[in-house]
C-alpha cells in the first residue's frame, strides 16, 4: 500500500460498510485526508512514511493558515482514524498520531430563534410563493421542519412512502442510515395534507400529459437529485426570513432545528427525549441546549428583575 489516495479510498469503503458513516461525513473526512496528503507530497512524504513530528507540523501549518479551531480538530480526528485503520490493516506497524492532542472544539452556543420569531416565519411561509402550489409547499416545509427538528437533508430527501395515510409519526432516516420516529404536530399534519393534495394532483397531471413517472419524494424537483436540494431549501428559508421581517443572516434550516430543541427544553421536555428526536448519537451533543436555556434565563433576570438596574 503506497498510494495515499488508495489508502483514502479503502478507508472510505470501510467507513461505509462497517461504520455506516453518512455520505456527507465520508466526504468531509476524504477532503481532510486529501489536504493532508497534498501537504505531505512536496516534502517527499506519504501516509506510509509520515511520523508524529510531520503530523504536528501539518497542524501548525493549518493554524498559520487561520483555520478555525473546530476545523483543525476535525482534521486531526480524520488523520487519527486513518492511521488507526492503517495499523489494524497492517499497512503500518504504528500510529504516529495516537498521542497527539488536538486543539479541541470551542463550545459555541448554537444560534436559535424565539417562539415569536418562529411564529413570524410560519406566517410568512403561508403567503410566500407565486401560486397556491408554492405556498402550500413552503408552508409544509417550515411546519414539518419546526415540528420535527429534522436536518435539512432529512427533510428534502423525505420519501413519499413515509407520509402516506395521514401519519401521526414520521420515520426519518438520519446519519449513518439510522432510523428514528418523530411525531407530527396538528399544524404540521394539516400543512402536509394540504401539500400532498396539490402535489399528487400535479404529479398525476404530469403522468397523464407527459408520461412523467411519479416522484418518490415528498418535495419533488426537476433537478438531477429528483427532490428539492439543501441549497434550494436554504435559499427558500432566507426568502421566508425576509418576508417575515427577520434578518436572513439569522435564519437557516439548522437554526430552526436548534429552535425546535431549545423550545422543547424550555417547555419541560427532558434531554433524553430531545436526544432521541434529534437523532444525536451522544447525549453530550444535546446537552449544549441546556447552556442556551441558561443564557436565556440569565438574560431574563438581568433585564426584568426589579433590582437589575440599580
Amino acid at each position: 500500500m503506497s498510494s495515499d489516495h488508495n489508502w483514502i479510498s479503502r478507508y472510505a469503503e470501510a467507513q461505509a460498510a462497517e461504520l455506516g458513516a453518512a455520505e456527507n461525513t465520508r466526504l468531509s473526512y476524504g477532503r481532510d485526508l486529501i489536504g493532508f496528503s497534498d501537504w505531505l507530497t512536496p516534502q517527499g512524504l506519504s501516509f506510509e512514511t509520515a511520523q508524529r513530528a510531520d503530523v504536528e507540523a501539518y497542524l501548525v501549518a493549518c493554524e498559520s493558515e487561520g483555520l478555525a479551531q473546530s476545523t483543525r480538530a476535525r482534521r486531526l480526528s480524520s488523520i487519527k482514524q486513518l492511521f488507526r485503520f492503517a495499523f489494524e490493516e497492517g499497512w503500518r506497524t504504528d500510529n504516529p498520531a495516537i498521542q497527539i492532542r488536538g486543539p479541541g472544539r470551542s463550545k459555541r452556543l448554537p444560534k436559535t430563534l424565539s417562539e415569536d420569531e418562529v411564529a413570524q416565519l410560519l406566517t410568512a411561509a403561508r403567503s410566500l410563493g407565486r401560486n397556491d402550489f408554492d405556498r402550500a409547499r413552503n408552508t409544509c416545509l417550515i411546519e414539518v421542519l419546526y415540528a420535527t427538528g429534522m436536518r435539512a437533508s432529512e427533510l428534502v430527501e423525505l420519501p413519499i412512502s413515509a407520509v402516506r395515510g395521514d401519519p401521526r409519526m414520521l420515520l426519518v432516516r438520519g446519519k449513518g442510515d439510522k432510523e428514528r420516529m418523530v411525531p407530527l404536530s396538528p399544524p404540521a399534519r394539516a400543512a402536509l395534507i394540504q401539500w400532498l393534495e396539490l402535489r399528487d394532483s400535479a404529479e398525476e397531471t404530469a403522468r397523464i400529459e407527459k408520461g412523467v413517472k411519479p416522484s418518490p419524494f415528498v418535495f419533488p424537483s426537476r433537478g438531477k437529485a429528483g427532490h428539492l436540494t439543501r441549497v434550494g431549501f436554504y435559499q427558500l428559508i432566507k426568502d421566508m426570513a425576509v418576508a417575515a421581517g427577520l434578518s436572513p443572516d439569522k435564519v437557516t434550516p439548522h437554526v430552526m432545528r436548534h429552535a425546535f430543541a431549545t423550545h422543547l427544553l424550555a417547555n419541560g421536555a427532558d434531554l433524553r427525549s430531545i436526544q432521541t428526536l434529534l437523532g444525536h448519537a451522544d447525549l453530550s451533543t444535546t446537552e449544549i441546549y441546556t447552556h442556551v436555556l441558561d443564557e436565556r434565563l440569565k438574560e431574563l433576570v438581568l433585564t426584568h428583575h426589579p433590582l437589575a438596574n440599580l
